[in-house]
């Protein structure tokens, strides 16, 4: 039985792409190999300074950077920022990457200059620009942020005296005015009482709360620019708060709550406003049981986000006065956020493969080139790892995979940093028709990614974690709230903040910031067994779902446009008992992505089912299948939704690959499940048994191609003791997209984008089905 054996993505994917990997040429991997050389960032702040030169060139002026190190120590890395005087251009740089906005410059070192030795400087290659217009010198310069000269930096004024807005029992509102900056701009404020920070904000104005009723306060404010850099403080404000027995009526309850409107992540809400004895200070708006919002007194409106997509949410609201004396609740109001689709429309979800631009050739561009991603609404990035140490995201790292699919350790360590961010495109391999320079801190995969986002903004990418070969650590890193914690703190600092390890001369911090919009889980299996040596137990189905929950709490905590979070989740009833409580992981998924295929299969090492066909990704339930167990598409749909899932929070899955057997008899039903002897030959020689669609059909041109109305398959059969194929084409993916309309579900999601033909003609069918 597949589910106990083997799961859609198969592992030797990434055995081959090792293999050839090594067999590429060296004019390729020779700028990598220079950059080998080059260490992490790791700079002194304050040991560099930048002094300027001139040259007069009669039609033209050479003007030079030269850093210079006066620390102890090399360092690795440095950039220049400055301003042209008025009325200069620049019309050529060297020894450095300049980047030019008006008047401003930013330059970042070559790669043969990155290191500074201690005491030196970084002659004989200093950065010089052609000038043209009045000789003179830049301004405002710096070297790795600090002032070229060496000075120390002149932090911002002092803010104006803060005073009090509204005071309660319980808390202080301030306001103050601005500071001045000094040779950065103000960032932040601190609100002091005494020499602690009380408050911190990034307008000129904050609430201190968690104060004791009736007593004396003192606050001052300071200033913080963007280097950190903190200002002396404000005169200070002495206040005290209010005494709670001199007001003990509460104010009048809020008035005709009421939805104004509904995103996918959020619900707007408003109310007719409340009187009181003494004044209203604030309302405070609850979701269930809980406080998710406070606004002023003068506002009858919120917005409360961080909500899950097609989710019902019921809100009331409370006034509170100074004496922090609470109303009555309003009436309860109950609103549903809208799905990641959007009203009558259906989510297609497209996983590109890391390693397909090895054997497969298949890259990024190809998305673009063959139409698939005007059609796409979200690319799932697959796959990264856990490191097994350190129970981590992983990234920074290129450790192939063993050759052996029954290996416990097949995928322990292993990753790809080449094919994410290290390897040089060529023009030919580029969504815009521009290669990497080869010493870029972003290349490979990601950076690609990034042209194809700027090209289709509607597009969102998610980095899909783990897979069946990358899952045996999810179990450990899940264990406890500490592990959860940190696990999500990592992958959130790498794949969302794009904080990628530096690696041969790519990376570093924010490198990869933008290119993902979310966070794929593909844990195969909590609590049951997936790849061999996997780690798993009861514990899992409780920690997933507090995993989840960590996930979506520490990417809404980072604030501006919603990051989805998906799971890939199974077919078998049998794992989605052991693993995944349905009731509960929808509160922190914006949607899961139901396994639609892999039914049946056999597998690279015939571990699998190797002795009979199957049908590998039929809706229905057979009537023939002769096996102890039926799956379809249906049935496994039908667990979640008997389990209360929302529809609008379920895709299916569609292979764009073909399983095979070989040897197969006839039996009167042209191969279908009849004896097999093991799995065909497959469209690389590590892995037997499958078949992208385009490779299948233009492998096998004369096959005779059946399609079963009544389970609604697809599969092609050879002839007698030859090979038959499963798969999906046109005609059952068009049957199946009707099913999924007629079932209102969300969509439907295809493993992987590469088996389509160069004019996605799976992918065509696929759009226009769900359309």
């Amino acid at each position: 039985m597949f589910h106990r054996r083997r799961p859609p993505h198969a592992p030797a994917r990434r055995t081959s792409l090792r293999t050839l990997l090594t067999a590429l040429g060296a004019a390729l991997l020779l700028p990598l190999a220079m950059l080998t050389a080059l260490a992490a960032p790791a700079h002194a702040a304050g040991t560099l300074t930048a002094t300027f030169t001139t040259q007069d060139n009669g039609s033209w002026w050479k003007g030079t950077y030269v850093v210079h190190n006066s620390g102890p120590a090399a360092v690795s890395g440095w950039s220049l920022e400055f301003d042209l005087p008025a009325g200069v251009s620049v019309t050529g740089h060297y020894n450095g990457d300049a980047t030019v906005s008006g008047r401003h410059v930013s330059v970042k070192n070559a790669f043969y200059n990155a290191t500074v030795p201690a005491g030196g400087s970084t002659e004989p290659y200093s950065y010089w620009f052609i000038a043209n217009g009045p000789i003179g010198a830049p301004t405002g310069c710096t070297v790795n942020g600090d002032k070229c000269d060496g000075s120390p930096d002149v932090p911002p004024t002092a803010p104006g005296a803060p005073r009090a807005t509204a005071v309660t029992a319980h808390s202080v509102a301030l306001s103050w005015a601005a500071a001045q900056g000094g040779d950065h701009a103000v960032a932040s404020y601190e609100v002091l009482s005494g020499s602690a920070t009380v408050a911190t904000a990034t307008t000129t104005s904050a609430t201190v709360t968690g104060l004791t009723p009736a007593t004396g306060y003192t606050f001052t404010v300071r200033a913080k620019d963007t280097r950190g850099n903190a200002g002396p403080a404000s005169a200070p404000l002495t206040v005290r708060t209010v005494d709670p027995a001199s007001d003990p009526t509460p104010p009048t309850t809020p008035g005709s709550l009421r939805a104004t409107g509904t995103t996918s992540s959020s619900v707007g809400l408003a109310w007719d406003k409340s009187s009181d004895n003494v004044a209203v200070a604030a309302y405070d708006v609850y979701r269930g049981g809980a406080l998710v919002r406070t606004v002023g007194a003068d506002t009858t409106t919120a917005t409360v986000d961080g909500l899950s997509p097609a989710t019902a949410y019921t809100f009331t609201v409370k006034a509170r006065d100074t004496a922090d004396n609470a109303s009555p609740a309003s009436n309860a109001v109950t609103a549903t956020t809208d799905d990641v689709a959007g009203a009558g429309k259906q989510l297609k979800v497209g996983y590109f493969a890391q390693w397909g631009i090895y054997g497969r050739q298949y890259f990024v561009k190809n998305l673009d080139t063959s139409g698939a991603a005007a059609k796409l609404d979200v690319v799932n990035y697959a796959f990264e790892n856990l490191d097994p140490a350190n129970l981590t995201c992983q990234a920074g790292v290129t450790k192939g995979v063993s050759a052996n699919p029954q290996d416990p350790d097949e995928g322990t360590g292993a990753g790809d940093a080449d094919a994410d961010y290290a390897r040089p495109m060529s023009a030919d391999q580029s969504v815009d028709g521009v290669a990497d320079d080869g010493w870029g801190k972003l290349r490979g995969n990601l950076n690609q990614l990034k042209k194809l986002k700027a090209k289709y903004p509607k597009l969102k990418v998610v980095v899909s974690l783990g897979g069946w070969t990358y899952s045996k650590f999810f179990s450990d890193a899940a264990a406890t709230a500490a592990s959860r914690e940190k696990f999500v703190k990592s992958c959130v600092d790498v794949w969302i903040k794009g904080d990628l390890p530096v690696y041969n001369g790519a990376g570093g911090p924010g490198t990869a910031a933008g290119i993902f919009d979310g966070i794929d889980i593909d844990w195969e299996w909590p609590g049951s067994e997936g790849h061999p040596g996997n780690h798993y137990g009861a514990q899992d189905k409780a920690n997933l779902t507090a995993l989840l929950a960590e996930f979506r709490k520490q990417l809404d905590a980072l604030g501006g446009a919603h990051r989805l979070l998906t799971a890939f989740t199974p077919a078998d009833p049998a794992k989605i008992s052991a693993g995944w409580d349905l009731s509960r992981i929808f509160d922190s998924l914006d949607y899961a992505n139901v396994q639609g295929y892999d039914f049946h299969g056999a597998g690279s090492d015939n571990s699998w089912e190797p002795k009979r066909t199957g049908d590998g990704s039929n809706l229905y339930a057979d009537a023939q299948d002769p096996y102890p167990f039926h799956f379809s598409v249906e049935d496994a749909v039908k667990v979640y939704l008997d389990a209360g899932a929302n529809p609008r929070k379920l895709t299916v899955g569609f292979p764009f690959y073909g399983r095979g057997w070989q040897g197969v008899t006839d039996g009167g039903a042209a191969g279908e499940w009849q004896d097999a002897n093991g799995a065909a030959p497959g469209q690389f020689d590590t892995e037997a048994g499958v078949r992208g669609y385009n490779n299948l059909i233009t492998s096998f041109p004369a096959m005779t191609v059946r399609h079963d109305e009544q389970s609604v398959s697809t599969y092609g059969y050879t002839g007698p003791g030859g090979q038959w194929w499963t798969f999906d084409d046109a005609w059952s993916i068009g049957k199946k997209t009707a099913w999924i309309k007629s079932k209102g579900l969300l969509g439907g999601f295809v493993w992987e984008m590469s088996g389509d033909t160069p004019d996605g003609r799976l992918m065509t069918a696929l759009n226009d089905g769900l359309k």
